[in-house]
């Protein structure tokens, strides 16, 4: 049978989280809670308690809603440290942020556990503080083929962005690219650009982007950059995939314990994301399609206060619900 382990989180992420369960439910998923990230840390010490783990590992899916609470800010366990090692432990490489408006459909696949993130870091007897960068041609390798794959599927273009006039990983970044593009995927229009060449094109540009294929870091930052040009981070949507076993699907924005307990979080990128479960962990396109389109009709319909509307969390997806009850695809 089908499951889902849903990890609520921390702030408004137990709020967006009941409203993709709610979906769930609607499309006969099966699933379960599990603690994760701050209130996991509060009650039990850690941000990845190991019943999490072992269930994530042996579901077929992971929907995460948002980890950080205020008064864990500057301690030496932080609820990120549980997303991180989650991650690892799935072994999702491949970040996938899509970021759509009228005239805009741009993804950007981003390398997930590799890079500063994961390098050595720490300090020195002289005060130096560092973090490393590090990337394996295998690394490369691996992330590249989901942008070459996904430019293919939606036939496009690819665009590798890297810092290759300064920094040594990104020279081998861009032999790699290059190199595979020439050999395996002649058939994609490939090219090349400088990350803050590129952040501008974002800004200024960005219906003229498809595919991006990216480092950690800088997927990191171009990622949030195109969220803000289509809409914010409040409706970006998230897939992080492995070669095989769960994939993790979250939204991109925070727990914003400032506004928790209210009833008046927007869901739309929750759900997002749970379409993104739902087409590439579960090989239901359809139903995918169906729920991006109720959420763009929710959108429109029952606006929540951070779009000037006055519909509450449970406002917003009782709309997409009856939307998906119209669904013929359903």
């Amino acid at each position: 049978m089908t499951h889902i382990a849903v990890l609520p989180g921390d702030g408004i992420g137990p709020e967006v989280a009941a409203q993709a369960i709610r979906v769930l439910d609607a499309l006969g998923i099966d699933h379960s809670e599990h603690a994760f990230g701050g209130n996991a840390i509060l009650a039990q010490g850690t941000p990845l308690p190991d019943e999490t783990l072992v269930v994530c590992q042996a579901s077929d899916g992971v929907l995460l809603a948002a980890v950080g609470l205020p008064e864990l800010e500057g301690k030496p366990i932080r609820p990120e440290q549980g997303l991180l090692g989650l991650r690892k432990a799935l072994g999702v490489y491949a970040n996938l942020r899509p970021a759509q408006a009228e005239g805009i459909d741009m993804l950007i696949v981003r390398e997930l556990v590799g890079g500063l993130y994961f390098g050595a870091k720490g300090t020195r007897e002289d005060g130096t503080w560092f973090d490393t960068c590090e990337y394996t041609r295998p690394e490369v390798e691996r992330i590249a083929v989901r942008g070459f794959e996904l430019a293919r599927e939606r036939g496009g273009k690819l665009t590798s962005v890297d810092k290759v006039n300064v920094m040594h990983t990104s020279r081998l970044w861009r032999d790699v690219v290059t190199e595979m593009g020439a050999e395996r995927y002649p058939d994609v229009p490939l090219a090349h650009a400088l990350v803050d060449s590129f952040a501008m094109t974002i800004v200024q540009a960005p219906e003229t982007i498809d595919v991006v294929l990216t480092e950690n870091t800088f997927g990191d930052i171009l990622s949030d950059v195109a969220a803000a040009v289509t809409g914010g981070l409040g409706l970006a949507a998230s897939a992080s995939l492995g070669d095989e076993g769960p994939g993790i699907f979250e939204p991109v924005h925070g727990s914003a314990p400032q506004i928790a307990g209210q009833g008046i979080a927007n869901p739309a990128a929750m759900l997002r994301s749970t379409a993104m479960l739902l087409a590439h962990s579960l090989g239901r396109p359809g139903d995918a399609e169906a729920l991006d389109a109720a959420v763009t009709s929710a959108l429109a319909e029952s606006p929540t206060p951070d779009l000037g509307g006055t519909a509450t969390t449970a406002d917003f997806g009782d709309a997409v619900l009856r939307v998906l009850d119209r669904s013929p695809s359903l």
